[in-house]
Formats: structure tokens, sequence, C-alpha cells
């Protein structure tokens, strides 16, 4: 049975999600955050050289990243779901989403994630200075950058409500995590079908069910 090595608050999420829509039978194994650090535990690494999650062991097969993960997934026991079929003029959109997920959308949420963390770690007496450096730097680079990739998904999601085309696949699941990052670190006051997004992602019932099974998600 496949195994998937679930880390507390992680894009490992996404993973659950996805067995869940499809039906597959799984089991997890829990990891949880070093509530001090909010790293991975060092049980990952017995899994895995990086020990980072998501990983996923499915008989001899030990796999990594998200992406790989849930492609495999869907090779394996999708039956063509979730997945625009080759040929589709929505194949190549999809398999775009799939990728810029964690290519292109995760770097500048990481980047404002750890500058927002930095001043809050720094020694008393350095405070003021990360805090004038880290602030510059979010407002000259990276929240131009979250503005401009959340205005991107906007337009994406307007006319059908998914990424890639008019109906859910597993690029909407790939990209729930930025989408769920950027409401905390852009906001969607000014951006309704990102908003409309969440809700209709939040309310399917095997988004739920991956949260009963995986515990509390930051982001949702």
């Amino acid at each position: 049975m496949l195994t998937v090595h679930h880390l507390n608050n992680s894009r490992s999420q996404r993973v659950l999600w996805l067995l869940e829509e499809l039906g597959a039978e799984y089991e997890i194994v829990r990891h949880e955050r070093d509530k001090q650090t909010m790293l991975a535990p060092p049980s990952l690494k017995a899994v895995h050289p990086l020990g980072k999650s998501p990983v996923i062991v499915d008989g001899e097969l030990t796999l990594a990243e998200t992406g790989p993960i849930m492609e495999y997934i869907l090779d394996k026991y999708g039956e063509g779901r979730l997945t625009p079929a080759k040929g589709d003029a929505d194949y190549w959109p999809y398999r775009y989403w799939m990728h810029y997920a964690e290519g292109s959308a995760m770097p500048p949420l990481v980047m404002k994630l750890v500058m927002t963390q930095i001043p809050k770690r720094a020694p008393f007496f350095m405070k003021p200075f990360a805090n004038a450096i880290l602030g510059k730097a979010q407002k000259a680079f990276v929240d131009p950058q979250l503005v401009r990739h959340a205005d991107y998904w906007e337009a994406a999601v307007q006319d059908t409500g998914w990424f890639a085309g008019e109906a859910m696949t597993a690029a909407d699941i790939m990209m729930s995590f930025p989408v769920e990052a950027g409401a905390q670190r852009a906001g969607y006051e000014s951006r309704p079908a990102l908003k409309d997004f969440l809700k209709r992602i939040h309310a399917r019932p095997a988004y739920k069910a991956a949260l009963e099974k995986g515990g509390p998600y930051a982001y949702a």
C-alpha cells in the first residue's frame, strides 16, 4: 500500500487531497515540525536524505517532491482522471501549471516568509537593523513579485474558475498551496476569482477528508 510521509502544515497536504479525490488506498505516517524552528524532524531523514516532506513509499519506490509524486499517483492510480488527455487543448496549460506551482509561484512566497521570520528570531539589539534591511527588500522586490503573481492567478481562473480548462484538474490541486499561501501574504480583497476558487476547493468532500486525515492545516 502507498504510504505518505506527511508533515503538518506542509505541501504534503496536496498529496492527501489528490489521493482522496481518486479514492485510492493509502496510509499516513505523521511527522511534526519542531515548535521552535518549524523545521521537519530528523525522522524524515530516515525516509529520504533531504529530510523533507512530502515523501511517498510505494513498494520498492521512495519518491520525494510534490510534482513527481502527483504525476506518479496520477499515472498509477488516476485512470485518466483529473488530467486532460494528450492532444486536448488544455493538456499543455495543465502541464504548465503543474510545474509553475513550485518552479515560479512558491519562491517569492518562501522569500516573504523568511524575510518576515528573520527579524522575529534576531537578537534584540539586531531587530531594528533586520527590520529595516529586510523591510526594504520586501517592498522593493518581494511584494511587487507577489502582486504580479496574484494578478496572474486571478486572470487565469477568471473565465472558467479553474487553472486548466472547464473542470478541476490536478493542476488546481498543485496550485492550491501557493494560492492559499498568497491569501495570507498578498491578500485577495480585489481578486474575487481567487476568493471564489478557494471557497470552492475548501468545500470539496475530498479536500475536507484530507484535512481530517492530515490534521490542522495553517493555510486552510
